[in-house]
Parts: C-alpha cells; structure tokens; sequence
C-alpha cells in the first residue's frame, strides 16, 4: 500500500477514536457505493452523521477543508443516499470534515468542521 494512503488510513482512525471519545457511535468505515465512498459513518444525538477525514502532516499545501470539493462532495452525497435509503433513516443528517494534522514535533492534533456541506 501507498505511504499516503497508509496514512489516510491511520488518520480514519484516530479520527474514529477521538470522535467515539466525544460521545459518537460509529455504524460504518469506509462505505462505498459506486464509485463514491464515505470514510466514516456515526450517529451522535439523533444525528446520522457522515465524516469525510483529511490528513495533513502540515499546512504548507493547504488546510484539510480545502481538498473537499464539489466532486468530492457530490460523490459522498450520492453515497449517503445510499445509505440512508439502505438502513431507512427518516431523522436529521449532517455533513463533517476532520482534518488530522501531525504538527514538526509528531504530535497529532484534530480540527472538526460540522456541517461543512450539504
């Protein structure tokens, strides 16, 4: 496997951790419908919430909500879709971004955008 997409990898991960920490539940890693996938699924306070997870070993090239962009969110909506008609959610639903940054001294640090789409 790649160097980064091992990275993308262990990222999903400590995101799908520091998230459970904060009270989510997750249902789902990794779904794919098509050719659209959606790194991580949870349900947090009667929410369906779908999480889209960028690694960043570093800002130089931009922030982790930057490389979200119209395709890639078209394609997580259509994935949603998906899974929503699949498990017969009829309650609210939300759109995230978590940006993993491993800062000079290898510590790793989490930036959560909510609601970043729909």
């Amino acid at each position: 496997m790649a160097e980064h997409n091992e990275s993308g990898r262990k990222a999903e991960e400590l995101a799908a951790n520091w998230l459970i920490e904060k009270g989510y539940e997750l249902l789902a890693k990794n779904y794919r419908h098509g050719y659209a996938e959606i790194d991580l699924i949870f349900t947090y306070k009667k929410l369906l919430v779908f999480v889209e997870v960028k690694y960043r070993s570093g800002t130089g090239f931009g922030f982790a909500e930057e490389f979200v962009d119209y395709t890639k969110r078209k394609l997580i909506l259509k994935a949603a879709d998906q899974f929503i008609y699949e498990n017969n959610w009829d309650l609210d639903i939300r759109f995230d971004i978590v940006g993993v940054y491993r800062n000079k001294s290898g510590d790793i640090n989490f930036k959560h955008f909510e609601d970043a789409f729909y």
